[in-house]
């Protein structure tokens, strides 16, 4: 029996984290040849996670471009699929989450009639431009995949109420088996400056802000709250990655350059992000995926947006929703910077978004749709 060609397709660092292991699952099974499609969305946090999980692309579009829109990268990524699967020839393609590369991915598919397995699938927050563009691409994503991997029962729910019927899997989240690979206690940072970092002295506070809903008013509120709670603060440190884009490189040099106790640093590979934030007190983001990182290593986090589609992690006590006005902002960080009992109370809540088994059950998953291997059972978080 032929070895079934399965594609996974990805092009941003956050998909690049969580696809890399489904990818090295996928093809340690005999029954599956793993491949790999690229579109480099973002190359060059896209090509540091390749590195760190060493998986080699077997197909790369390669169509980022500086300052590119949202109809450019859809567009590119499109048409560039089209030379993929010709050339690839897959029976299933993988795509994760809500990127422009996750929608055009399953669109290609679709028109080529290729079934489309959707990981971290059923994520939801009901309002179409927050986050954007991301709501529409995963709700358009839904519309057309034969299977869905969702990293919890409400994600299910989710789904469910709106009419998918069969394919629905409860997985648990792929980022929890990277940081299985990822996290060492004698880990030591190629980023220096990571190494001299008090984080025994200090409360070392991780942020990342970057979303494009963010642009404006709210990230300018967020850098001015960041400020002031590093200002006020001598015990904190805060670390923040730079996000690429121009635009909040721009804003994060006019409000928080120079500012005592805030260290701009370049992007971080997978590996140097996930220790850090094994080793720092909290986390301060706009990011979906540090919501589930963080917490499955103990780590309280607050987001820094108007809403999240990840509920699970606000009723599990793990994640609280911070908002992007600069007052609350900062109320909230020191209620955990100054007060232990709420700081306890977040970092030992339970992380509902698995126990490191989700490639596993997705590629077993895969085997079923396949005909060839039993259903599995869904993740009981």
């Amino acid at each position: 029996m032929e070895k079934l060609r399965v594609v996974s397709v990805f092009g941003t660092r956050p998909e690049a984290i969580k696809m890399c292991p489904l990818v090295k699952e996928l093809a340690s099974r005999p029954e599956i040849e793993s491949l790999c499609c690229v579109t480099a969305q973002h190359r060059q946090m896209l090509d540091s996670v390749l590195e760190v999980f060493e998986v080699k692309p077997d197909y790369d579009l390669d169509i980022m471009t500086p300052r590119q829109t949202l109809s450019t990268i859809t567009s590119k990524c499109l048409l560039g699929m089209e030379e993929a699967i010709a050339a690839l020839k897959p029976d299933m393609i993988l795509v994760h989450g809500d990127t422009s590369t996750t929608f055009a991915g399953a669109l290609a598919a679709f028109y080529h009639q290729v079934p489309v397995g959707h990981v971290e699938a059923g994520l939801r927050t009901y309002d179409k431009y927050s986050p954007y563009p991301e709501e529409m691409n995963r709700k358009l994503v839904t519309s057309i995949a034969d299977l869905y991997f969702c990293p919890t029962v409400n994600n299910k729910n989710n789904l469910v109420k709106e009419g998918v019927e069969n394919g629905i899997f409860v997985t648990g989240n792929t980022v929890i088996d990277a940081l299985k690979t990822t996290v060492r206690e004698d880990y030591v940072f190629a980023t220096e400056e990571l190494n001299r970092l008090p984080y025994n002295e200090k409360k070392v506070i991780l942020v990342t802000c970057h979303r494009r809903e963010n642009y404006g008013e709210p990230m300018r509120n967020i850098f001015l709250a960041l400020r002031q709670i590093a200002e006020t603060h001598r015990d904190v440190e805060l670390v923040y990655p730079v996000h690429l884009s121009p635009v909040v490189r721009e804003a994060a040099d006019e409000y928080l350059r120079g500012a005592p106790r805030i260290h701009l640093i370049e992007p971080l590979p997978a590996d140097e992000m996930h220790n850090l934030m094994a080793r720092c007190y909290m986390v301060m983001t706009d990011s979906g995926g540090l919501q589930e990182e963080a917490p499955a290593l103990g780590k309280p986090v607050l987001v820094m947006r108007r809403e999240t589609e990840r509920p699970e992690a606000i009723a599990a006590g793990t994640v609280k929703l911070a908002g992007v006005v600069q007052d609350d902002i900062v109320t909230m960080a020191e209620r955990l910077i100054c007060d232990g009992e709420a700081y306890k109370k977040m970092a030992r809540a339970v992380n509902p978004y698995g126990d490191g088994n989700a490639c596993r059950r997705i590629a077993d998953a895969i085997l079923w749709y396949f005909g060839r291997g039993e259903k599995p059972e869904d993740h009981q978080a």
